[in-house]
């Protein structure tokens, strides 16, 4: 029995027993690993695809590809995979998620579940949450994966599809999970076969998945186009939006992001338009522009969503803080905002193509990840994607105390206490890591 039928056939108890059993498979064939020289190490590559060609599966070679991958990564980076990290790779191949603690070499765990799964020709995804690291990590865990014969790819935003194309035929090809979207939405709008730049989604290993998978699971991936839309109106309800005052005119729910326009807000709205029932269906336009007018005065903060920069509204992006140059948020919104800041106006988008982060991932035939929290989301990854948890050890005894999170009543209170504490640990000489 294969090891990987072992872990099928153990309860949820026993996950980690089980994980364990690849340990010593691996370690015994080490040695023999090691005797062999670079080009019969390589020449394993077309061992393996072949014996899958003659009816073996990957699950019966999970103890030799990992042996092999340990060698070839000691050879190359001067890394060689800790016995916790074979657990770590094994819960990868399964398509499960592997939380492993910070500094446990999740990205070099990544190689073993990403070398055999490449093996079938049918690509490899590993996908990041920003383009340094998707460049940093195919050139570093690339060189493993070159000296075994395979071919690595890299997807970085400012490709175009004459690049990308060869990247996704590569066995194994690095991106993050906005560009993988964003080329399956391109490839959804293209009219020729030979225009496609994906080839289908087989494995995907999504590195830091709870924040990918849960944090921005229902972000909208949406491409644009451009829509005919006259900008006065937009300039018009700008100026009357700091006439209504909130909770009087309007009520917002900063939760849902939503704006709701009370009785009296209609009526001065009326008054100050000169019209007699703005809900008119000659009207039903500036119903729109209002509530885009109130929604970029009341949820959208300058230098918190968004940046003036050249003339030009830039959002920024909430989970990284980093610009995101050429797009622009959809149904007249952006136009609302462009008319607040009193910059030129462009034309208004309409949505020519989108996809939530969770139905997309959800379309892989295998998916897994990789986290040093998954723990406190298992019940939604198990919800929404059927991913099981699998908590892996750390290869030495945790010295480090994790603390309960403090929670406050009001951000004000957060950042004085955060201020003082840093100070505080500061003054003692002990360098403090602020994630934001």
């Amino acid at each position: 029995m294969s090891i990987l039928k072992k872990i099928l056939n153990a309860g949820e108890g026993r996950k980690l027993k089980s994980l364990e059993a690849v340990v010593p498979v691996v370690n015994s064939l080490e040695d023999e690993i090691h005797a062999l020289d670079d080009a019969a190490l390589r020449g394993k590559t077309a061992e393996f695809r072949q014996r899958l060609e003659n009816g073996e599966t990957l699950d019966d070679m999970v103890g030799e590809a990992f042996a092999v991958t340990r060698e070839a990564a000691r050879r190359t980076i001067g890394q060689r995979h800790f016995d916790v990290q074979l657990m770590g790779g094994v819960a990868l191949h399964y398509g499960w998620i592997a939380e492993m603690r910070t500094g446990e070499g999740k990205t070099l765990t990544s190689t073993l579940a990403g070398y055999l799964n490449a093996l079938g020709d049918d690509g490899v995804h590993i996908i990041t949450v920003n383009d340094y690291l998707a460049k940093r990590d195919s050139e570093w865990m690339g060189q493993v994966y070159r000296f075994l014969g395979l071919h690595t790819g890299l997807i970085q935003s400012q490709m175009d599809p004459s690049e990308r194309r060869p990247a996704y035929a590569a066995d194994i090809t690095y991106g993050t999970n906005n560009e993988f979207g964003f080329d399956y939405l391109r490839d959804n709008m293209v009219t020729e076969l030979d225009r496609l730049v994906q080839r289908g989604h087989n494995f995907a290993i999504v590195d830091e998945v709870d924040s990918i998978l849960v944090d921005e699971a229902r972000t909208p991936l949406i491409i644009s186009g451009a829509a005919s839309e006259a900008t006065k109106w937009y300039v018009q309800f700008a100026r009357i939006s700091p006439r209504l005052s909130r909770d009087e005119h309007y009520e917002v729910d900063e939760k849902k992001r939503t704006i709701a326009i009370s009785e009296e807000g209609v009526s001065k709205v009326e008054e100050i338009l000169g019209v007699e029932n703005l809900y008119d269906h000659v009207n039903i336009d500036m119903v729109h522009h209002l509530e885009v007018a109130l929604k970029a005065k009341e949820l959208y903060k300058r230098d918190v969503e968004y940046v003036v920069q050249h003339g030009e509204v830039k959002i920024v992006d909430e989970f990284t803080g980093r610009i995101l140059p050429g797009r622009r948020y959809s149904e007249g919104l952006h136009q609302g905002i462009e008319a607040k800041e009193g910059v030129r106006i462009k034309e208004e988008n309409q949505t020519l193509a989108t996809i939530t982060l969770q139905n997309y991932f959800r379309m892989y035939n295998k998916l897994s990840g990789m986290t040093g929290t998954a723990k406190t989301e298992a019940s939604e990854f198990s919800h929404i994607y059927k991913l099981d948890v699998s908590e892996v050890p750390t290869n030495l005894p945790m010295i480090r105390a994790d603390e309960q999170d403090l929670i406050y009543k009001t951000a004000d209170a957060k950042w004085n206490a955060l201020a003082d504490d840093i100070s505080e640990r500061s003054a003692k000489g002990q360098p403090v890591l602020i994630g934001t």
